[in-house]
């Protein structure tokens, strides 16, 4: 665990002469270089944080772990650390090889405070533009991970995408809305797997499906001898997540007891477990879930207001798949995709009234709906989207409807293919780009620029 000087430091400065060490401290302090000097390279590998923003400037000769062998424990850790290395004119063909072996510089003894100052404010430069290169490439991994995650081109699902994006990478607490089936979980899980809590665990808890005899010890957890029954002590599933995250689905069949008990829970970071009299502190994020307007049940007396406006700081909304307009075509060719590669099959093609047929489809299941629906597709059985019509069938309407939904689901279904302007997607459909715009339009499909990718 980095000090917290270490933490704000710039420059690390090791040397076991301490009249040395005093002056050195003092030249890079007065170029308004913040530093932290220390007699020992021990266990100073195991303090620095990932991505600390600084350099290394260390003596080669030194009791315990020298100069090289504290180079060799920070290569280990970070490849791209930079360390300076002071030598004496003895230690000169070990600092060549120390170069060899990754040193950013070395000094030979006695040397210029401005050959020390030029040495440090080029490695802390060079040190800023690796970690800039690597929160560049994380952002592209995390952006990448939440498209192949959080599916569709929906302005509603971009948005989203956007929200969670920017709501991992911090600490708050969240309350995820959605109707059921929209996919709750597959957003919690994304904020949890691109947040800094990613290599804890993630605990997901249906608050629906726990009994109300024993919600408060699984939550809480409980001492030997709380009631009947309790033989040994248990760690509740909030202390388990220690480290990691929470989330805690169809939070509003909470009763108002363990409800007081969460509000307490989120303010103090604290719990005791039931029996017992130690607080025990938690290290974990909170998401919340509900398909219930909190608001509307906090009115009825139903659900804490306090606990509303506690979990209410951070929110996202989870769009229902009929507002999500030709989601639902790349959804479900993503879903019957991976069904038939589980079950060894091969999958046939979608024909033109089946996508209609999709899209015209209310989905008051949502996305899981959507799920199975396409698994019995890759399975090769009937469709039954409406409890009437089979999918593999047209849909019942007028001609000019089935026409219009036909055409429709042609146009979507080449849209999702991604191409890289109108004038591929216009080649591909056989239309003039004047025509196909038009039809855009009328359908209320998404457009693409020339030259756009």
């Amino acid at each position: 665990m980095t000090s917290h000087l270490l933490a704000d430091s710039q420059v690390l400065l090791l040397d076991d002469d301490p009249h040395l060490r005093q002056a050195l401290a003092q030249t890079l302090d007065l170029a308004g270089l913040r530093v932290h000097s220390r007699g020992t390279a021990a266990g100073l590998a195991e303090e620095l944080e990932d991505d600390w923003p600084g350099v290394v400037i260390s003596d080669i000769r030194m009791p315990g772990i020298d100069g090289l062998q504290l180079l060799a424990q920070l290569q280990a850790r970070d490849s791209q650390l930079p360390v300076l290395l002071i030598t004496g004119h003895g230690d000169v063909p070990l600092a060549v090889q120390a170069m060899r072996a990754g040193a950013y510089d070395f000094l030979e003894k006695p040397f210029a405070s401005d050959l020390l100052l030029d040495s440090v404010r080029r490695a802390l430069e060079m040190r800023r533009l690796v970690l800039d290169n690597r929160r560049l490439r994380l952002a592209l991994a995390d952006r990448q991970a939440l498209d192949g995650r959080l599916l569709g081109q929906s302005p509603a699902m971009q948005r989203l995408r956007q929200q969670v994006g920017a709501l991992a990478a911090t600490q708050a607490d969240v309350l995820i809305l959605g109707e059921t089936g929209a996919g709750k979980e597959v957003v919690a899980r994304a904020l949890h797997e691109l947040s800094s809590r990613r290599q804890g665990p993630f605990v997901a808890i249906n608050a629906g499906a726990l009994a109300e005899s024993v919600v408060e010890s699984e939550l809480f957890g409980h001492e030997a001898g709380a009631f009947t029954g309790a033989s040994k002590r248990r760690i509740g599933k909030f202390e388990f997540a220690s480290g990691g995250t929470v989330f805690l689905d169809e939070i509003e069949s909470m009763s108002l007891d363990i409800q007081v008990k969460l509000l307490r829970l989120l303010q103090e970071r604290r719990l005791e477990r039931l029996g017992g009299n130690q607080a025990v502190a938690l290290d974990i994020r909170v998401i919340a879930a509900t398909k219930e307007d909190l608001r509307q049940a906090s009115e009825q007396g139903r659900f804490r207001a306090d606990l509303f406006y506690r979990l209410n700081v951070a929110s996202l909304a989870i769009p229902p798949l009929r507002e999500r307009g030709d989601d639902c075509l790349q959804l479900f060719q993503h879903f019957a995709e991976s069904a038939a590669l589980r079950h060894g099959l091969s999958l046939r093609h979608l024909e033109g009234h089946e996508q209609a047929a999709l899209l015209r489809h209310s989905w008051p299941g949502n996305v899981r709906e959507l799920s199975n629906a396409a698994e019995r597709f890759a399975l090769g059985l009937p469709l039954d989207l409406d409890g009437q019509v089979p999918l593999s069938q047209p849909n019942a309407g007028s001609l000019s409807q089935q026409v219009e939904a036909f055409e429709r689901a042609l146009i979507a279904a080449e849209l999702a293919r991604n191409h890289g302007s109108l004038r591929s997607l216009a080649e591909a459909l056989g239309l003039p780009r004047k025509t196909l715009h038009d039809k855009l339009r009328k359908h209320g499909l998404g457009s693409q620029e020339d030259g756009q990718a």
